[in-house]
C-alpha cells in the first residue's frame, strides 16, 4: 500500500447536496479499490483559474490523502476522468 495525495478541481456552481454526493463518490472510488482515505477536505472555495478548464473560469479545490495498492491507481484515475463535475485531478505519491 502506497500513500497518495490527490488535488481535485471541481465545478464551483454545484449545490451543497451535489457537492456532498461528489465528495462521497470520490472517496468511494478509493475504498472500492481496497484503499483507505486518511483525510479529505475542501482546500479552497471558488478560486479563479489561470486558464479556463472545460469552459469554467473558477474552481473549488478538494484535497484528499489516502493509501492504495499501486496497481489500482490507474483504475481510480480513469474513474475520476469519467466524472464531468471534476475539471482536473493531480495524484502524487507521498514519502
Amino acid at each position: 500500500m502506497n500513500k497518495y495525495e490527490a488535488m481535485f478541481i471541481i465545478k464551483p456552481d454545484l449545490s451543497e447536496e451535489e457537492r456532498k454526493t461528489l465528495f462521497g463518490q470520490i472517496n468511494d472510488a478509493v475504498v472500492k479499490h481496497s484503499g483507505v482515505v486518511a483525510q479529505a477536505a475542501v482546500w479552497a472555495e471558488r478560486r479563479k483559474l489561470f486558464f479556463p478548464l472545460k469552459k469554467q473560469h473558477e474552481g473549488l479545490y478538494y484535497l484528499m490523502n489516502f493509501t492504495l495498492p499501486p496497481l489500482a491507481i490507474k483504475d481510480i484515475r480513469h474513474a475520476y476522468r469519467l466524472n464531468e463535475n471534476i475539471l482536473r485531478v493531480l495524484i502524487t505519491t507521498q514519502q
